[in-house]
């Protein structure tokens, strides 16, 4: 006689990635936050006698322009948070364009964020300022974790759980597959480049510092400043269930990323920085994009939507 079993239904995906980062993934995050850094310290006298030129000044600003736009109109914006749908070219040069930016696979990125939203400035929040508590002590503490300590962190977010969309993009796996290439070749190409235009040895090793060193350095920062800085200073304009606030002064250099209340409280807005004097490149960006048919069914703000959220003063 044959018995029938029910089988039993899958149980909820965990929230830790079955494969861990490698010793090789922690090195690499430990040289990418240390370099930068030691680097910056020797930036001032470097530059003040003989390391800087216009072409390492133009190098190094189209390289960040481009990966830091990857990551904010890219990896957040469109991927994360589907502000706005894009045509399958302009889907693959965001997500080559993100990637290049050394943060983290465009997968690892999402994944991680989506998890960051889900638990805002809560237990199982993967960086926030808040983990230790608040105090003095624990909020130095929970800044430089929530900063940069998170990377080294041996687990990560689960990708089948909260990307589960990307994983089933072909074109996302490639990408998160060909990483390391892309990461390559945003370590190589400003060395190249400054070779190149200047026909010298010496154009290439200052084309690598200004280039690839301190451009990767600045925007990292200027990244994890978003997950520190602005989930404990600022201004709160508008409702939201965690303590995102708003930084100007970080609005320039993180291109509208800083006007952080608004995205928690409205996290599909296109728009991030929506109030008068708000300047938000990356949603001046998506505009241009919308105006060429690139990019299409965008979630902008509307009058109704923000006097809903408005934090009544």
């Amino acid at each position: 006689m044959t018995v029938i079993t029910e089988r039993s239904a899958p149980g909820p995906k965990p929230d830790i990635d079955p494969e861990p980062k490698t010793v090789p993934e922690l090195i690499t995050f430990g040289v990418i936050v240390a370099t930068p850094i030691i680097a910056l310290i020797a930036a001032v006298p470097f530059a003040w006698g003989w390391g800087l030129g216009w072409t390492d000044v133009a190098i190094a600003a189209v390289f960040y322009v481009v990966s830091g736009l990857g990551v904010t109109v890219g990896f957040h914006r469109y991927f994360t948070h589907g502000s706005f749908k894009a045509k399958r070219p302009l889907k693959l040069a965001l997500g080559i364009a993100g990637s290049i930016s050394l943060e983290m696979s465009v997968l690892d990125w999402v994944a991680t964020h989506r998890k960051h939203h889900k638990f805002s400035d809560k237990e199982g929040d993967p960086h926030s300022p808040w983990r230790f508590g608040p105090g003095f002590w624990s909020m130095a503490k929970g800044l430089l974790w929530a900063h940069m300590g998170w990377l080294f962190e041996t687990t990560r977010a689960n990708r089948e759980k909260y990307a589960p969309d990307l994983v089933k993009d072909p074109d996302i796996i490639k990408l998160h597959k060909w990483f390391p290439v892309l990461a390559i070749t945003s370590l190589v190409a400003p060395a190249l480049l400054g070779g190149l235009l200047t026909w010298s040895w010496w154009g290439m090793a200052t084309g690598f510092f200004w280039g690839t060193v301190i451009r990767i350095g600045l925007l990292h920062h200027v990244t994890w400043s978003i997950n520190s800085i602005c989930h404990v200073f600022g201004e709160e304009a508008f409702e939201s269930r965690d303590k995102s606030r708003n930084v100007w002064w970080l609005a320039i250099p993180s291109f509208g990323e800083s006007w952080h209340n608004l995205h928690h409280s409205d996290p599909t807005c296109a728009r991030h920085g929506a109030l008068k004097g708000q300047i938000d490149i990356s949603a001046g960006v998506i505009r241009i994009f919308e105006r060429l048919g690139w990019a299409y069914d965008v979630r902008w703000p509307t009058p109704e939507r923000l006097a809903a959220k408005r934090v009544n003063v």
